[in-house]
């Protein structure tokens, strides 16, 4: 997409909002100059932050509502009851051709529910993934689905490497993606029948890129391929058992450099080197969990995001838009069609 864009932002969504929605679009406006924000909430809370940005309040339209899912709110009772609240108007917004896509930090399964209810699913998509970035040793990779769908089938993983494939290409830059199955083993025979069947239609797919079969878990750190594909239950346990080790290490650093006096030396001696590694490793850096398979681009924030946070996966989602990934998702299943059929049979018989 070329000219100027349009974000539409869910201002009351998260644990920090809005202050923290606003200051992260403020960020993101000096990133993104050619941008325009739609922004959805309590006008009493949000129109005296933009005050306070004249910049960002410049290329803002703020549309008043005082109705908000809550954090704690069951889906169904938020797709029922939320019509008139900020998530579900910022979601309106990009289904009516206002704003090219939504970003909310705010309820993860209301945010869903409502973008598969409002903006459907693209033909050839029986299911949406949650996808998210992972850092590697070869720099980033995309893992999914980390929760959306925990039980799948040999159709929903090759749709899921469908949809990380033309992710990759769009919004990582990769001309030509490697993509793999998570399996508990690289061999062929291993893993249970869907993983088979998914891996034996992907083998005759001949999508962009390459297929480099079934990857193992420490595959995911390595880098081995751009995109890991898995079912949300195995991926949301690797997703949370990588953050947990990153929380280990980082505190099993910080005592071994106060254990004495000796470390301590050591530890200003390392710090600008620790500094670049901690950069590196900022969560902050891969905010923005993208649901994949949508009618239109929809990216959620965590619900604990600081302003920086924010202002990256507004990041995501103005890329997305950019570089058309609708329309090449789209385009990936229509060459697809007509090659799965016969691969599956034969993998089924």
């Amino acid at each position: 997409m070329s000219g100027r864009l349009t974000i539409a932002l869910d201002a009351m969504g998260g644990d920090s909002a809005p202050r923290m929605v606003v200051s992260g679009a403020n960020i993101a406006r000096r990133r993104h100059p050619q941008v325009h924000y739609l922004m959805f909430g309590r006008e009493a809370d949000v129109a005296p932050l933009l005050s306070k940005m004249p910049r960002l309040k410049a290329v803002t339209t703020l549309v008043h509502t005082d109705e908000v899912v809550g954090a704690d709110d069951k889906p169904s009772v938020a797709l029922r009851s939320g019509r008139g609240s900020s998530m579900r108007l910022a979601i309106d917004a990009v289904r009516d051709g206002a704003a090219a896509g939504v970003v909310s930090a705010g309820n993860t399964g209301a945010l869903m529910a409502m973008s598969k209810f409002v903006l459907k699913t693209l033909p050839g998509v029986s299911r949406p993934a949650m996808a998210a970035f992972f850092p590697t040793l070869r720099g980033e990779s995309l893992m999914l689905d980390l929760g959306a769908n925990l039980v799948c089938d040999a159709r929903n993983l090759v749709e899921f490497a469908v949809m990380g494939n033309a992710f990759a290409r769009t919004v990582l830059g990769v001309e030509r993606p490697t993509y793999g199955i998570l399996n508990v083993g690289s061999e062929e025979l291993k893993g249970h029948e869907s993983l088979q069947e998914a891996s034996a239609i992907l083998r005759e797919a001949n999508l962009p890129g390459d297929f480099a079969g079934f990857v193992e878990g420490d595959d995911i750190a390595k880098g081995t391929v751009d995109v890991i594909v898995t079912d949300g239950f195995t991926g949301n346990v690797a997703l949370k058992a990588a953050e947990g080790t990153a929380k280990l290490v980082s505190e099993y650093m910080r005592r071994t450099f106060r254990s004495s006096l000796v470390a301590s030396l050591g530890y200003l001696l390392a710090r600008p080197s620790l500094r670049k590694l901690r950069e590196r490793l900022d969560p902050r850096r891969y905010n923005g969990a993208v649901f994949l398979g949508l009618n239109g681009v929809a990216v959620k924030s965590h619900g604990g995001s600081d302003s920086l946070a924010f202002a990256n996966a507004i990041g995501v989602a103005i890329d997305m838009a950019r570089h058309g990934i609708i329309e090449k998702t789209r385009a990936d299943f229509a060459a697809l069609t007509h090659k799965a059929a016969g691969p599956s049979e034969a993998a089924a018989g």
